[in-house]
């Protein structure tokens, strides 16, 4: 029995989780959650026990000091509560880890648990994953569920994906078993440029949450971050011309399969987003705070999130090896349920 002591009532709860991994790529989805929890300064008030999880040997806990002290963060999976207020407040259940190594069912059930009790409406988990995508245009974003009912109301795909799966597909298809409502929203990275990290992807999955939950998110440096890094790449990428080509490539094939898109919805979406921000309205103009139980010894146990880098790094030649496994002729090994 999750007994959740000190957590007030939640208005409308949304869980959005995303897990570090083979989900991950380019640390997109992770940074997004991490995005949130900052700008709304969530707190802790659940984390996992890692010993039930994860391998240590392949998720090492590290050793640190604090004030001379030896302290030790282990890999885990931390959940925080934010209350947003406003015209239509919202409050958001974070859920942020690493993908387990170990017995995803009872990590699947522990989880729901969690939102059982907090009243949760719906589960939105976040993905990212090496694709044959252009870093000069916008990051393709899709939205898959395994309820079609779902998939109507809310213009979203319903995912008909066979082959391997990460912990994104098993939560997904756990919450649907369990009558829960639940969304999948997949950033596509540039397998040239696998690397973390990627905050045009981190934008553009925050931007499509923003829209699905009807939630005005603050961006911070996000933007500017994001128009750094494909200027970043743009220079990198024109120093190799062999790599120069294939972008122009992979811009022309997008162009083209997207042209009737871009006179459609997309648009509308991105129109209505500006308005959104231009009249200041929406939940975020309120107050927002985390709300939590007391997280007591139990901080120096959640892993830290990886390190921002000042400049990304040299894209690959088309046709070598990446740390994803995809190569630039051909999909990624890492391809999630679509």
């Amino acid at each position: 029995m999750i007994e959740l002591e000190g957590v007030p009532e939640l208005v409308d709860p949304v869980m959005v989780a995303a897990f570090e991994g083979w989900n991950d790529a380019g640390d997109a989805a992770s940074t997004a959650v991490a995005h949130l929890d900052k700008e709304w300064k969530g707190e802790v008030f659940a984390a996992l026990d890692a010993e039930d999880y994860y391998d240590f040997q392949v998720n090492r806990p590290t050793v640190w000091l604090d004030g001379g002290v030896r302290k030790i963060t282990w890999p885990t999976t931390r959940l925080s509560v934010i209350r947003i207020g406003g015209e239509k407040p919202r409050d958001l259940v974070l859920v942020r880890g690493i993908e387990p190594s170990m017995r995803w069912r009872s990590f699947c059930n522990e989880l729901l648990g969690f939102a059982h009790e907090l009243g949760v409406e719906l589960v939105v988990i976040l993905g990212a994953l090496l694709g044959d995508t252009p870093h000069t245009r916008p990051v393709p974003i899709s939205g898959t569920t395994s309820d079609p009912d779902l998939a109507r109301r809310m213009d979203l795909e319903e995912t008909k994906y066979e082959g391997p799966t990460g912990i994104v597909g098993i939560l997904q298809e756990a919450c649907t078993h369990a009558g829960v409502p639940a969304v999948s929203l997949w950033a596509a990275v540039p397998h040239y440029v696998s690397q973390p990290p990627n905050p045009k992807a981190t934008l553009a999955l925050l931007n499509r949450l923003e829209d699905l939950i009807d939630l005005r998110i603050p961006l911070g440096d996000l933007p500017d971050d994001a128009r750094a890094w494909q200027l970043g790449v743009d220079q990198l990428a024109a120093e190799d011309s062999e790599v120069a080509e294939y972008v122009q490539t992979l811009e022309e094939a997008r162009d083209t399969a997207e042209l009737p898109e871009a006179s459609g919805e997309a648009i509308a979406r991105e129109f209505e987003r500006y308005l959104r921000r231009r009249d200041g309205g929406g939940p975020a103009s309120g107050q927002a705070g985390g709300h939590a139980a007391d997280g007591g010894d139990g901080a120096p146990y959640l892993r830290e999130g990886p390190a921002d880098r000042t400049r990304p790094p040299k894209p690959q030649r088309p046709g070598s090896d990446d740390e994803g496994g995809g190569s630039a002729g051909g999909s990624s090994e890492d391809s999630p349920e679509e």
